[in-house]
């Protein structure tokens, strides 16, 4: 008993107790203790074979699992601000846990997406509308902050760090178009303040948007993603504090039955990266969506 208790790391009493609480569970004596030392009782042998035998199994099983990685091929669409934040952390995450699963992201708008989504040429997406059809599997996911972005050099910009609605109405505004879920979730607001927003230009790609702003051709309202891959240098934001202002990302995906386990473990790890981007405050604007 002194010998086995060293090899376990354990002192010799507690080896002890643990036999005897094994003894009680069994009901059995596995052990025959004498003056020079124990010898195994017939149950005490037969319990050894089954354990020994259990044991190869659940090492069996790991190298089962080990050998036979998931492997597949995933769609997944983000929006060019979410993919700003969440695209190149994803392919670092899955790249770690499934190496053998091929991603294939999308980087278009969300009503795009959706689309796509709906014939079925994307497995995933993170949405920005609720009008999704039931089928889909739909997870909130985080609500972001609208900030409005303007050259330092724009004379009618805000100049605090926050900012209302009921402040806007003079500043020339750079938006995408009706067909971006933004603009959409932006227009209602604006109708909601009683404000005409003063549009000057509509842009839906993000990059060229972002060069109009950098130019002093006007202002914009993104959420704080916009900016992460961009150069914010000589532009300012201002955090939109109207309560009903802000943009909920919602993890869409096909129904669970027509999933890949590739499709569905890519799910898992989107969700994990965005709430792990979220923790470390490297998603601007963005909290926990909670559920």
């Amino acid at each position: 008993m002194g010998r086995a208790a060293v090899e376990l790391g354990l002192v010799t009493s507690a080896l002890s107790q643990q036999i005897s609480r094994l003894e009680s569970e069994l009901s059995t004596r596995l052990l025959q203790r004498s003056s020079i030392g124990v010898t195994p009782t017939d149950s005490g042998v037969a319990f050894l074979q089954q354990a020994q035998l259990t044991l190869r199994h659940a090492d069996e099983a790991v190298r089962a699992a080990q050998q036979a990685r998931l492997s597949g091929h995933v769609s997944v669409g983000l929006s060019p601000t979410t993919a700003s934040v969440l695209g190149l952390p994803l392919m670092q995450a899955m790249q770690a846990r499934y190496p053998d699963v091929r991603l294939h992201l999308v980087e278009s708008l969300s009503g795009n997406l959706a689309s796509m989504l709906q014939a079925r040429q994307l497995d995933l997406a993170v949405l920005f509308e609720t009008a999704t059809p039931r089928r889909w599997s739909i997870e909130p996911l985080l609500d972001e902050k609208l900030f409005v972005l303007a050259a330092t050099s724009l004379a009618q910009r805000p100049a605090g760090a926050k900012v209302r609605l009921a402040q806007l109405g003079d500043v020339p505004l750079i938006m995408p178009s009706a067909g971006h879920g933004l603009r959409a979730t932006l227009d209602a607001a604006f109708a909601r303040a009683r404000i005409a927003p003063r549009i000057v230009a509509e842009i839906d790609g993000l990059a060229l948007l972002m060069d109009a702003v950098r130019a002093g051709l006007g202002a914009t309202i993104q959420p704080g993603a916009a900016i992460a891959r961009q150069d914010a240098q000589g532009v300012h934001s201002s955090q939109i504090t109207d309560a009903h202002v802000g943009r909920r990302s919602l993890l869409v995906s096909l129904s669970d039955d027509e999933l890949s386990p590739a499709a569905l473990a890519t799910r898992v790890v989107m969700a994990d990266t965005a709430r792990t981007l979220v923790s470390k405050g490297q998603w601007v604007g963005a909290r926990l969506h909670k559920s």
